[in-house]
C-alpha cells in the first residue's frame, strides 16, 4: 500500500476538486485521493468508485509524481475520427446531390471513402456540419430576372413612400379554402386521426391587407371570386380611404385583370400594380393565409361546413387585433428572393 502524507491544504483542494471541477474524471480523481486523504482503504475506495486497483494505484502514482495539477491534466486524446478527417471531401460531394436519408448518406460515405459506420455514428455527423431542410418549391414558369426588378425597382419604393405616410399599400389576393382534412405535425404518444370530408365545399375569401398598419380588408363567398367581388372591395377600400392615394398589389388572375376591374380601379383612382407572373414570393398577403390554415385548419376537423367558415373568418377577424404581435413580425415587407437560390438537380 502507498503511504502518502497529506497536508491540511491539500485535503482541503482535493475536497472542493472532487465537488466542483468541470471535468467528471478529474473529479473521479480527486475523489479517490480525497478517500486515500481521510483514510479509507483501498478496497473500499475501489468499490465505491467502480475502478480496479491498477486505475487507483495509477491515480496515486500521478499524484507522487505531479502533484494536483497532474490530477488535473487529460492526455486521452481519444480514437481518430476518420470522417472528421475528410470532412471537407464528404460535404463537398453530399452537396452535390444532398441525400434523403441516412442509409443513403452511409452509403455514399463508404463508396467515396471506405469508411463505413453505424446510422447514429452517420446522424452524428451530418447534424455537426448539415441541417435537415425542407425542399421548397419555385414555380417552374417563375422569372427570378423579373422578380428582382420588380422587387427592387417598384415594390421596395413603394413601401418606403408608405412608410413615410404618402401612400396606403394593400397586397390583394384571393384564398380558396376547401372543406377537406389539413394534415400536419403533433407532439403526441401515438398516432391521432381526424375525420375527413369526402365533399368539395370551398369558402372563398378575397382580401387586401395593409403593408404598415397591417388592416385588413375582405370579401367572402361560399363558391367562388369573381370580379364583381374584386370591384365591391375596390369600393370598399374607396370609402374607408377616400382622402388617401391607394395602391394594390395583386397578380394576374384573369378576373383581376379583366376590363371591369381596371375600369373600376381608374374611377376610384385606385393603382393597381401587377406582379411578374408566377410570383407568390412577392405577395404579403399569401403569409397570411398560410397562417390561417396553420392557426384553424391544420389536425382539426369541423362537423358542417358553417362551422368550418366561421373559424375562418373569426381567425381572420382577430388579424389586426388578437393576433396582430403575431402578424406584425411575419409580415414584414421583405420579400423573398431566388436570385442566390440553390436547386436541386
Amino acid at each position: 500500500m502507498r503511504r502518502i502524507q497529506f497536508t491540511e491544504d491539500e485535503v482541503r483542494q482535493l475536497n472542493e476538486g472532487r465537488i466542483h471541477h468541470e471535468h467528471p474524471i478529474v473529479r473521479r480523481r480527486m475523489t479517490a485521493l480525497y478517500l486515500k486523504a481521510i483514510g479509507r482503504q483501498h478496497k473500499d475506495i475501489c468499490d465505491e468508485l467502480n475502478i480496479s486497483g491498477l486505475c487507483l494505484r495509477n491515480y496515486l502514482d500521478k499524484y507522487m509524481n505531479e502533484g494536483l495539477e497532474g490530477l488535473k491534466h487529460l492526455g486521452y486524446r481519444g480514437k481518430r475520427n476518420l470522417l472528421d478527417e475528410n470532412r471537407d471531401i464528404i460535404i463537398a460531394h453530399l452537396e452535390t446531390q444532398p441525400p434523403g436519408t441516412l442509409k443513403e448518406a452511409r452509403a455514399r460515405i463508404e463508396e467515396l471513402t471506405g469508411i463505413s459506420r453505424s446510422l447514429p455514428q452517420i446522424r452524428a455527423f451530418l447534424k455537426k456540419r448539415l441541417l435537415r431542410r425542407k425542399v421548397k418549391q419555385v414555380p417552374e414558369k417563375a422569372n427570378i430576372t423579373a422578380q428582382e426588378l420588380f422587387r427592387a425597382e417598384t415594390l421596395e419604393p413603394l413601401v418606403e413612400k408608405a412608410q413615410h405616410g404618402n401612400i396606403e399599400p394593400f397586397f390583394m389576393d384571393a384564398a380558396h379554402f376547401v372543406l377537406l382534412p389539413f394534415l400536419g405535425y403533433l407532439y403526441s404518444l401515438a398516432t391521432r386521426f381526424i375525420k375527413s370530408w369526402s365533399g368539395r365545399k370551398r369558402f372563398s375569401v378575397l382580401g387586401a391587407i395593409n403593408a404598415v398598419s397591417k388592416e385588413l380588408i375582405m370579401m367572402t363567398e361560399a363558391t367562388y371570386v369573381d370580379s364583381m367581388t374584386v370591384c365591391a372591395l375596390l369600393k370598399e377600400l374607396a370609402i374607408r380611404y377616400w382622402d388617401r392615394h391607394i395602391v394594390i398589389v395583386l397578380d394576374n388572375a384573369r378576373y383581376q385583370r379583366c376590363r371591369l376591374v381596371l375600369r373600376t380601379a381608374e374611377s376610384l383612382h385606385i393603382q393597381l400594380l401587377f406582379l411578374p407572373p408566377y410570383s407568390p414570393n412577392l405577395n404579403l398577403i399569401e403569409r397570411l393565409w398560410k397562417f390561417v390554415k396553420k392557426k384553424v385548419l391544420y389536425n382539426h376537423f369541423y362537423s358542417d361546413f358553417q362551422l368550418f367558415c366561421s373559424a375562418i373568418t373569426d381567425c381572420l377577424n382577430k388579424s389586426h387585433t388578437e393576433y396582430r404581435s403575431e402578424l406584425d413580425t411575419l409580415l414584414t415587407p421583405k420579400f423573398q428572393s431566388f436570385k442566390n437560390a440553390t436547386f436541386n438537380p
